[in-house]
């Protein structure tokens, strides 16, 4: 009879530690995936202001970490244009974004991202109206620009070039043709003479033997 006993009382056992396996493996991924949350916004979302606050104010289920780019709100007017101004403030589990003043009516935006002290982003967007406001939404600042610089250019000096024609051709070549012609003239003549002096010493020479002749020498002449 104990025997039938013991035998029920191990699988009893067996199941509640099961049960009680099963409900811990379950309870740890639900405590794990727990990160912090916006538990409030000022303006809240879908809420109506008369005007555009100095500042937009969230506050979360646990501390924002504090550093340099972890937290991003971005504010814009119902035109799309930002209304933000500065860095946002952390302080604890509260964020804090200043706002410009002077914000159009109409539908605002905000998109949200902080970083949990877990070190698990979160993010997140709503939306709220502004029912009285200016009438163009704040215009940002911008450094006037400077006017471009206009050069003026003088126009370079006209250069005239003026060309000189070369002096005319004077009588130069006439006098040297005339001069060529005389000294051609004068070598024929010089040539002429030269061959008439030649041939005069021949001639007397044929006179003188002519008349000239020695007397016969032969005897029965005399």
């Amino acid at each position: 009879m104990q025997t039938t006993w013991s035998s029920r009382r191990v699988p009893l056992a067996a199941l509640v530690t099961a049960l009680l396996a099963a409900a811990f493996l379950l309870a740890v991924p639900l405590s794990a995936s727990a990160h912090d949350e916006l538990v409030s916004a000022n303006p809240a979302a879908d809420a109506t202001v008369e005007t555009l606050p100095a500042q937009l104010v969230l506050a979360f289920s646990g501390d924002v970490l504090d550093a340099d780019g972890a937290t991003m709100i971005q504010v814009t007017d119902p035109s799309g244009a930002p209304v933000t101004e500065g860095a946002p403030t952390v302080d604890g589990t509260s964020v804090t974004q200043p706002l410009a003043a002077g914000g159009p009516a109409g539908a605002y935006h905000v998109a949200w991202k902080v970083v949990s002290a877990d070190g698990h982003p979160i993010a997140g967007e709503y939306a709220f109206t502004v029912t009285t406001g200016s009438a163009t939404s704040p215009t940002p600042t911008t450094e006037p620009t400077p006017e471009p610089t206009e050069t003026v250019t003088s126009p370079a000096p006209t250069v005239t070039v003026t060309s000189t024609p070369a002096p005319a051709a004077t009588g130069t070549g006439a006098v040297w043709a005339w001069a060529v012609l005389i000294v051609a003239v004068l070598a024929v003549a010089g040539i002429a003479i030269w061959l008439g002096l030649r041939r005069r010493p021949a001639d007397g020479a044929d006179a003188a033997s002519s008349d000239d002749s020695p007397a016969s020498t032969d005897p029965s002449d005399r």
